[in-house]
């Protein structure tokens, strides 16, 4: 087989499942819009922001994340982060993508919810119809606000079912359990959102049970941590309930030493559903495929091992059945020249 890995992964076709909208925006594009929108930023070039990209854990990070979002005012202005995002994904490879919003952090400094949904769902439709890439979007809560609050977004999401079609559970996850959000994550399974949470990246193997038990969720994003309890691990690969995991994330934020010791490679050995994902790409230095081949690298992934992981996105997503076994078969389409040779 092969051992040209970026070839490879180059045009591997491949879902993102794990992909925050505003953890895209690039420092270039962010000084464009402060201009655009006359909002005055701590930086004065590209260079100064990624400067301040060095962040000693999750908290760290998203305090600047918070503060890039104040550039992001017009409807247009989420539209143009959107489509810069899909304009870079249709050459990676990418044919499906699962996007995370979070409209708290909008409606909090006054911008509208119809505002943020309109800029990012018109950006959708012409990714889908312009570069083949399909899409759904999740609104994320923010786990660092009070559980009522979150009540208000969802009162919002229920206005525009048709074009968001999950919920998902975000920011600083230490000391905000899951258990905290199971009032609102009850509602929004009745009115048929599915459900996702972040759980397992700084938090305990225990915050990926209480989210599968609590929250019933139909996903795990990250989920680093329920491999610290085997018991865990054994129930995630007989109910098959994917991992949505993010390599230079958890390095970049210090949830991993180095990146030879990320758990991607033990995830897949266990059986799991693990994918790979980029998370917040402008912040963490890698969009999708950097995240494939700097891990695969890191950790010996082997070819095999890399076209699971492209199927793994696919059988994860939230496509139909159908679309599910159609976009696998073209990752064995696309693979056959790769693997023709191997014993």
């Amino acid at each position: 087989m092969t051992t040209d890995f970026d070839k490879l992964i180059d045009g591997l076709p491949k879902a993102e499942l794990h992909l925050h909208i505003e953890g895209t925006l690039e420092p270039e594009m962010m000084l464009a819009l402060a201009r655009r929108n006359n909002v005055t930023l701590p930086y004065a070039t590209a260079e100064d922001i990624n400067a301040a990209y060095q962040f000693d854990g999750l908290q760290d990070f998203l305090d600047l994340y918070y503060a890039g979002m104040s550039v992001l005012i017009e409807e247009r202005d989420f539209h143009d982060l959107t489509h810069a995002y899909l304009d870079k994904m249709a050459v990676q490879g990418l044919t499906h993508v699962e996007i995370f919003f979070d409209p708290q952090g909008h409606t909090d400094r006054g911008i509208a919810f119809e505002t943020v949904l309109g800029g990012i769902t018109s950006a959708l439709e012409e990714g889908e119809r312009e570069l083949g890439i399909t899409s759904k979007l999740i609104m994320c809560f923010l786990r660092h606000l009070p559980e009522e609050e979150a009540f208000g977004a969802l009162t919002s999401a229920c206005q525009h079912k048709e074009h968001i079609h999950g919920v998902g559970l975000d920011s600083g996850e230490a000391g905000n359990p899951p258990a905290n959000f199971a009032r609102v994550y009850a509602a929004a399974r009745q009115e048929g959102f599915i459900p996702v949470a972040h759980a397992g990246e700084e938090g305990p193997a225990a915050y990926v049970t209480d989210a599968l038990d609590i929250l019933q969720v139909a996903r795990v994003d990250h989920g680093n941590h329920a491999l610290d309890d085997p018991a865990l691990v054994a129930r995630l690969v007989r109910a098959q309930t994917p991992l949505t995991m993010c390599p230079l994330s958890n390095l970049r934020l210090k949830g991993i030493p180095t990146l030879d010791q990320h758990p991607i490679k033990r995830a897949l050995d266990a059986g799991l559903l693990a994918t790979v994902n980029s998370d917040d790409p402008s912040y963490f230095g890698g969009y999708i495929n950097d995240n494939y081949k700097a891990v695969s690298q890191a950790v010996g992934l082997s070819a095999r091992e890399i076209i699971t992981l492209a199927k793994n996105s696919f059988a994860a997503s939230f496509l139909d059945d159908y679309e599910k076994q159609a976009r696998i078969d073209a990752v064995d389409r696309y693979v056959e020249p790769f693997t023709r040779d191997a014993d």
